[in-house]
């Protein structure tokens, strides 16, 4: 983020905090005018909302990015979701709704310990769902945090969708600081497009309905393209001209192992004795942590599908690590 964007943003922020509410900027005024005739809002209904609302100025501070982007670490991103607490935690998770996840994963071709493992990182199976009211927080991102206004806007659209297919008042919604909801943390476009009434009693709720949260979560990996029995990722160790290459093509799955060792990069599995490598499209996924080794991952179709929830190779791996450590559980 540049400077310049930085001071913009502050100072917008800094204006609708002294705005008595959101209901008198012309920016909002012409969001109403164009849900009202694109989707028949009533304008002044959807007024009377921003008119009750507020910008939350600690939703702007926990968007924000890092002060030193530059510094990833992967070891400890992963510290923080594989640990015991957390482990322990899904591993109970497993124990109680275990019908409900075999159905799941009979259902969608999705693994239990996935389905797990992404409600674990998400929430820790409900711990942190978020208190934010999130109609708030997403007009607070939607009009004053101009990086992202643009996701936020249509985000909060398809909040009032939601809340007018449900019949529900649109501040009735409460979630994380980014309008994320329920049990798997999906934004509201997610919950439209993805959420599904697996428990059978008529309606979904992903906050008190666990079996809804992961049949909804099955239901999106499914729906990106999860390939049932196929690989996720393999540790590979790595070496020749052709490496930087492979990582600056990012994260989808483009080419072969054979295809890379054509270009000069020689893989070796690691852990896994003389196991082959599936020879299916992949890329090649580097965890970087400073002052410390880089780990290596073949990403294949499945690992992109799950970047898909959180576009992240970090969280990917993560999710794929708490699996590991779910695998088996009883």
């Amino acid at each position: 983020m540049t400077r310049l964007l930085f001071l913009l943003m502050l100072a917008t922020l800094a204006s609708s905090l002294h705005a008595e509410t959101y209901a008198q900027r012309e920016d909002v005024q012409a969001f109403v005018a164009d849900m009202n005739t694109r989707h028949g809002f009533d304008v002044d209904a959807l007024s009377a909302l921003f008119h009750r609302t507020k910008p939350i100025a600690v939703v702007i501070k926990a968007v924000m990015p890092p002060k030193d982007p530059g510094v990833r670490s992967w070891q400890g991103y992963r510290s923080r979701f594989v640990e015991p607490k957390r482990i322990a935690a899904g591993r109970r998770f497993m124990r109680v709704h275990v019908a409900e996840l075999a159905a799941a994963e009979a259902r969608f071709g999705v693994p239990v310990e996935i389905i797990t493992a992404i409600i674990g990182v998400e929430t820790i199976y409900g711990k942190h769902m978020g208190r934010f009211g999130t109609f708030a927080a997403l007009t607070t991102l939607a009009f004053d945090y101009p990086p992202r206004a643009d996701l936020f806007r249509r985000e909060l659209e398809e909040l009032l969708l939601l809340a007018r297919e449900e019949q529900r008042n649109p501040l009735a919604y409460t979630g994380s600081y980014a309008g994320a909801l329920g049990l798997p943390q999906f934004l509201p476009s997610s919950r439209r497009r993805y959420a599904i009434d697996f428990d059978g009693n008529g309606r979904i709720d992903l906050t008190n309905s666990p079996a809804d949260a992961i049949g909804s979560v099955a239901n999106f990996l499914a729906r990106h393209g999860w390939e049932k029995d196929a690989p996720i990722a393999v540790t590979i160790a790595i070496r020749g001209d052709g490496v930087q290459a492979l990582i600056d093509a990012g994260i989808a799955p483009r080419h072969t192992p054979q295809e890379m060792a054509a270009a000069n990069v020689a893989l070796t599995r690691v852990g896994a004795g003389e196991t082959a490598l599936p020879d299916q499209p992949a890329a090649l996924i580097d965890l970087v942590t400073p002052d410390g080794m880089t780990e290596y991952r073949l990403g294949y179709r499945n690992f992109h599908v799950i970047t898909r929830y959180n576009r992240s190779s970090f969280y990917a791996a993560a999710v794929m690590d708490l699996a590991a450590a779910l695998h088996g559980s009883k």
